[in-house]
């Protein structure tokens, strides 16, 4: 008989990934074709208030070199562009495209669609015992990681 701790691991790992599996499919299905990396960096750029190099690297938790490897591929790809700021020239940006932007809604609709799917039985406001242990896992991988 597996432990709760047993059920629980068992249930993280495999929630993780079939999220990123069929969010995979899903993206592909409506036309976007990139990695779910590529598409965790385009979310990260936007929700980076100065999407520098650094600033981006910081927020993914990766390397600036890592980074530069999937910039230069969304740039090939059209979904990234880069430019310096005219007061420091020294300070390269990162800027989404419109094809970004289309990707991002995809992205987010897919999203509120698995959100949606989800909790539809569910009387989230009723659990407060769900919606504190959910709570609880959020805080520990973003102290933790």
């Amino acid at each position: 008989m597996e432990t709760p701790k047993e059920i629980i691991n068992e249930l993280l790992v495999e929630v993780f990934n079939h999220i990123l599996s069929i969010e995979a499919e899903a993206l592909r299905k409506r036309g976007v074709k990139l990695s779910m990396n590529e598409m965790h960096v385009l979310e990260a750029i936007e929700k980076t208030e100065e999407p520098t190099m650094s600033n981006i690297a910081r927020r993914l938790r990766v390397t600036v070199g890592t980074l530069t490897t999937a910039i230069n591929r969304l740039v090939e790809k059209g979904y990234t562009t880069r430019y310096r700021q005219p007061e420091d020239k020294r300070k390269v940006l990162i800027a989404l495209t419109a094809k970004a932007d289309k990707a991002l809604r995809i992205h987010d609709e897919f999203h509120e669609e698995m959100i949606e799917a989800t909790i539809k039985d569910m009387k989230l406001d009723e659990d407060e015992i769900l919606l504190q242990s959910l709570y609880n896992i959020k805080e520990y991988f973003k102290q933790k990681y």
